[in-house]
């Protein structure tokens, strides 16, 4: 079966929750994290806004080792009623089960899917596809043998390279079981200088389930570039708002305005 025409689709706007410590926070290309506010708060904001899903990140719940916060996950599914992702500290079954049952709509694997690939098809298999995200970061590099995209995974937040190519991931992981693909550039990520539009029309139309775009978004421009061009089906932002440069309603405005087909937000 062959994919759905995106352009026919309403594409969704979604907003990132980078949270640390239990605080929401924001870097550039993943260094230099600040705090910026409640992670509770923002979301209860957000969805009031008009915005289509919400993804928290526990951002250094893998490279500490631990488990993902999961009170935090617990008040904010209490707050809000429209999809939410969680990524962040995720390895097993059980911990699938742990935030799902706090109230997340779907979990976004990462680093422990890139070291056991498997994790991808239990999950699918147990809780359905379309619970099942993978999370990637990709870093353009020098094209290689072993990349020959020009892009490779990075792990770990952004801190170890895998020495996989993110095409052929995104390929893999559909095959294993993925329903969705949450590519971050990591040279992009924070810049405000617009979204990394080669690796997300490479992967994008490589890739039969759905991709979102991440990483440096700063006007809403930029997401009618990513929305129309490259074939992503839905914009992550996080600084542009997080900042009040720009409120839901204004950047869904704009993009309607510009042919883009996105969800009403009154």
């Amino acid at each position: 079966m062959g994919r759905v025409d995106s352009k026919m689709l309403s594409k969704r706007i979604i907003i990132c929750l980078d949270v640390r410590e239990g605080r929401t926070t924001k870097g550039i290309k993943f260094k230099e994290n600040i705090d910026i506010g409640d992670p509770v708060a923002m979301a209860r904001d957000y969805y009031e806004q008009g915005v289509d899903e919400l993804v928290f990140y526990d951002i250094t719940a893998s490279s500490d080792k631990r488990s993902i916060l999961i009170d935090v996950v617990d008040n904010v599914a209490r707050t809000i009623f429209i999809p939410f992702s969680v990524g962040g500290g995720i390895r097993s079954i059980d911990d699938i089960y742990a935030v799902l049952y706090a109230g997340a709509e779907k979990i976004s694997v990462n680093t422990a899917a890139a070291l056991n690939p498997r994790l991808i098809t239990e999950g699918a298999n147990i809780f359905g596809s379309q619970c099942i995200v993978l999370g990637m970061d990709a870093k353009r590099v020098e094209k290689s043998r072993k990349i020959p995209s020009g892009y490779e995974v990075w792990i770990n937040g952004g801190r170890t390279p895998m020495a996989i190519d993110a095409l052929e991931w995104a390929k893999q992981a559909e095959d294993l079981g993925a329903g969705e693909i949450c590519l971050n550039s990591i040279d992009a990520d924070g810049t405000n200088d617009g979204y990394e539009l080669t690796v997300t029309s490479l992967i994008s139309r490589a890739v039969s389930i759905p991709v979102i775009a991440s990483g440096g978004a700063g006007k809403p421009e930029h997401l009618r570039d990513v929305l129309m061009e490259s074939g992503a089906d839905a914009a992550l932002i996080a600084s542009m708002v997080h900042y009040r440069q720009y409120t839901v309603g204004e950047i869904k405005s704009y993009l309607q305005g510009e042919g883009v087909p996105v969800r009403s937000f009154i």
